[in-house]
């Protein structure tokens, strides 16, 4: 089915937009805010988008919902067919005010690959507004494990941060004494500003950086020597106790 033709008289009834692009492994679209909330979504490959407040990753069963106005960089882990959504915020109703990851249904995958093949909805035609409807309410219905990697608020715990990313400091009690600070008030602060200690932030990281290896193609016993663990059994455990699923079940259809 070809893409529909609108002009700019039609703008005003759009309620959705939609894009469709394929991009190489390493790509990434740089820095850059949209007017109309936006729910990211790759069909095929790993992509991950970093906002200043948290990175989230995804594979072709997972999607991010980005709101109108945040600024964000989508950086694709692996060749991937980027199928996206702009919902029109004054169109939508009550939708979350923050990035979160969500669950990619089959049903909720074909209604964003129809509306990417149409291009745009327009609220006048009746299948358009049905097919919004539909995507809205399956979209309100999704949820996904954590996948997310929360980032400081604050420049003094940022810098605590971009030490732990490095990863040649090891250690609450180096972070504290690089930072100025005390063991527990770093801990108090890193966890009012990310959610999670120090340790807890480092092992998301790298098991997030795992799923990554994985996207691309790494060996599971590969993966599991990067991120710090001495076999692939133990990290397939540390990633079950973070995430709640193993690799294996990540990458599954939903």
């Amino acid at each position: 089915m070809a893409r529909k033709r609108h002009t700019l008289a039609d703008e005003p009834f759009m309620i959705m937009r939609s894009l469709a692009s394929n991009h190489a492994a390493g790509a990434r679209t740089g820095r850059h805010a949209h007017d109309w909330h936006q729910l990211i979504y790759a069909s095929s490959g790993v992509l991950t988008v970093w906002t200043e407040r948290g990175s989230w990753i995804t594979p072709p069963q997972r999607a991010i919902w980005v709101p109108a106005g945040v600024a964000h960089d989508i950086r694709f882990a692996s060749a991937s067919a980027l199928r996206t959504l702009y919902l029109r915020p004054d169109a939508s109703g009550p939708l979350p005010g923050h990035c979160t990851l969500v669950t990619v249904s089959p049903l909720l995958r074909e209604l964003i690959l129809r509306a990417t093949r149409d291009g745009m909805l327009d609220r006048r035609e009746t299948a358009d507004a049905a097919l919004a409807a539909l995507i809205l309410d399956e979209f309100r219905q999704s949820g996904a494990p954590p996948f997310d990697l929360p980032q400081p608020a604050s420049e003094r715990i940022a810098r605590v941060a971009a030490l732990i990313a490095e990863g040649g400091m090891q250690g609450t009690d180096a972070l504290a004494r690089a930072s100025g600070m005390s063991k527990r008030a770093l801990e108090r602060r890193f966890r009012a500003e990310t959610g999670m200690s120090p340790g807890g932030w480092r092992r998301q990281r790298a098991l997030l950086q795992a799923v990554e290896g994985l996207a691309g193609g790494a060996p599971i016993k590969i993966v599991a020597a990067a991120s710090g663990y001495a076999t692939p059994s133990a990290f397939v455990a540390a990633f079950r106790r973070q995430f709640g699923v193993t690799p294996g079940r990540y990458f599954e259809p939903a």
